[in-house]
C-alpha cells in the first residue's frame, strides 16, 4: 500500500481522556472507498455525548493511513443528524470546574481539528436537524449535504452559552456580519438558506437524499487521490499564510504533484490520446 503524500501533517494530540464507545452508537463500514459514519442514538435526537466523540476521534485516528478510504460520510440514523449536547452533558456542564470544562471543551476541539487534518474529504450528509453541537460537527467538515427538510441552527446563546469552538470554522466559511448573526441571534435556518450563505455545498430532496449523498462522495473514487489529499493541505494550510507566502507553498505543492504516481500516469495517458 503507497504511503499518502501528506501522511506527515501535523497529528491533533489527544489531550483530553478517551472513552471506550458504545459501537452499537457510532456505526462505520466501508464500502467502495467510502467509509460511512453513522451516528447511531436515533431515541436521542443523535446527540453528542463523550463516548460518541471519543468514538468519532477514534475512528478518524484509525482510518487516517488507510489509503482505499477515498471519503468520509458522517450522517445520523433515524429522523435527524444530529441535535447537538444530550441531557447529561449539559448537566455535566453545569456541575463541572472551569478545569473540567476546558478539558471537556478541547475535546470536541481535538474531534474538529482531525477532521480538518484527515488527509481526505470528510462530508456530513444533513438530514432533520443539525443545531449547536451537530451543527457545529457538520460546519467542521470540509463539504456538508442537505436534506432539502433539513434544519440547521447554533442556539447556543440562548442559554448563556457560546458556540465558540466552531467559531473559528465558520468565520472561515461565511462573511463576518453573516456570522455575528447566526451565532448572537440563535435562529434556526432551512438548508436553502445555508445554501445561499455558502455555509453547506448541495441541497438534494428527501425522497432521494441517501442515494444522492452516496453518489457525491463515491465520486471521489474516480479522482485521483494523491492529488486530492495534497489539494486539501494547500487549502487549509492558506488560513493563516500571506499571499505571498500563498504562492509560494502553492509553488511547493505544485512540484510536489507533479511528481507523484497519479500524475505522472495523468500525463502519460494525457500524451498517448495526442
Amino acid at each position: 500500500m503507497r504511503k499518502p503524500p501528506n501522511s506527515d501533517l501535523p497529528r491533533s494530540h489527544l489531550k483530553s481522556k478517551v472513552l471506550e464507545s458504545n459501537m452499537s452508537e457510532l456505526l462505520t463500514k466501508t464500502e467502495n472507498g467510502v467509509l460511512q459514519i453513522t451516528l447511531n442514538r436515533p431515541e436521542k435526537r443523535n446527540a453528542l455525548n463523550d463516548a460518541l466523540i471519543s468514538g468519532l476521534k477514534n475512528a478518524f485516528v484509525s482510518a487516517r493511513d488507510n489509503a482505499e478510504i477515498h471519503a468520509v460520510l458522517i450522517r445520523g440514523a433515524g429522523n435527524d443528524f444530529c441535535s447537538g449536547a444530550d441531557l447529561s452533558a449539559l448537566q455535566k456542564i453545569a456541575q463541572s470546574s472551569i478545569t473540567e470544562n476546558l478539558e471537556d471543551a478541547e475535546s470536541l476541539a481535538e474531534l474538529f481539528l482531525l477532521i480538518r487534518e484527515f488527509p481526505r474529504p470528510v462530508v456530513a450528509a444533513v438530514h432533520g436537524n443539525a443545531l449547536a453541537g451537530g451543527c457545529g460537527l457538520a460546519t467542521a467538515c470540509d463539504l456538508v449535504l442537505a436534506s432539502d427538510d433539513a434544519l440547521f441552527g447554533y442556539p447556543e446563546v440562548k442559554i448563556g452559552f457560546v458556540p465558540a469552538i466552531v467559531m473559528a470554522i465558520l468565520r472561515r466559511n461565511i462573511s463576518e456580519k453573516r456570522s455575528f448573526e447566526l451565532i448572537t441571534k440563535g435562529f434556526s435556518f432551512t438548508a436553502q438558506e445555508a445554501l445561499e450563505m455558502g455555509l453547506i455545498n448541495r441541497v438534494f430532496p428527501a425522497s432521494e437524499f441517501e442515494s444522492a449523498a452516496l453518489d457525491y462522495v463515491s465520486d471521489f473514487g474516480k479522482t485521483s487521490l494523491s492529488a486530492v489529499e495534497l489539494s486539501k493541505k494547500l487549502l487549509y494550510q492558506m488560513d493563516g499564510l500571506s499571499f505571498e507566502s500563498s504562492m509560494k507553498a502553492g509553488s511547493e505543492i505544485n512540484a510536489i504533484a507533479r511528481m507523484t504516481e497519479d500524475c505522472q500516469r495523468g500525463i502519460a495517458r494525457f500524451l498517448d490520446k495526442k
